[in-house]
């Protein structure tokens, strides 16, 4: 396969960053998109250390401004773009009556907002060559939630939303566009995991950062063009689990 050029966003770190290597070993061109322009560097060096090409990008994705310069750049630059990962993101876990509008805004501007910004800009470019894929990294708690978790639970939910209109909408562009929804992924900076954790899966184990971003290469896969305005949901069986108690 040709390399193809890819943005990730929020990939300074996490699952972006798992993201944004995955696709680099895979021989693409990587664009690592974040507001931390110092992990962006970071993740970009570590790319190129392994023998990928990488290009660190600092981007507010709350500034539509950051947005637009950062996409006609990578179209100056390369000509193209074929690949586009929203996975920059934020969670506000506060009690309901203690959230602030603030707050609220917050989430769904980083969340939400950005993705709708940057799949417009990204598909003016993708739509001249009649070809391209959108990721959307959702979450399992679009569609299960525990308490205190309403600012992230909607923009995640708005995702989906967003992903099947964005579908139709591009279909005569002949653009993908499908979602991700992660269950419960170790990024390893939370806190060390029991035993049970794992056995609350089908799968015995929390998710790691590899599982996400390999179902998204997959989907970028041209060979499954096919798979379209889709969520794929990829959490160890967890949200099948019947429990009883």
């Amino acid at each position: 396969m040709d390399e193809r050029i890819v943005i990730v966003t929020g990939a300074g770190q996490g699952l972006g960053a798992a993201i944004a290597k995955e696709f680099a070993t895979n021989g693409d061109i990587v664009i690592v998109a974040d507001v931390k322009e110092g992990k962006a560097r970071e993740v970009a060096n570590d790319i190129v250390k392994n023998g990928g090409e990488a290009h660190a990008i600092l981007c507010d994705v709350k500034k539509e401004e950051h947005i637009v310069e950062l996409v006609n750049h990578v179209e100056y630059q390369f000509g193209n773009i074929d690949i586009l990962v929203n996975n920059a993101g934020i969670s506000r876990f506060k009690p309901f009556y203690e959230l602030t509008v603030e707050e609220w805004d917050e989430v769904q501007h980083t969340n939400v907002r950005s993705a709708f910004i940057f799949s417009k800009e990204v598909a003016k470019v993708m739509r001249k060559k009649k070809s391209g894929s959108i990721i959307n990294i959702a979450s399992t708690r679009a569609k299960m939630s525990e308490a205190d978790s309403e600012a992230y639970a909607a923009s995640k939910g708005a995702m989906l939303a967003l992903t099947h209109a964005l579908a139709a909408s591009l279909q005569n562009d002949y653009i993908q566009v499908n979602a991700i929804s992660p269950g419960w992924i170790h990024t390893g900076v939370q806190e060390e995991l029991s035993e049970r954790d794992h056995e609350q899966h089908f799968s015995k184990r929390v998710g790691n950062p590899g599982d996400i971003a390999r179902a998204c290469l997959f989907l970028a896969d041209e060979r499954n063009q096919f798979i379209n305005g889709e969520n794929l949901v990829i959490d160890g069986g967890m949200t099948r689990k019947m429990i009883y108690e």
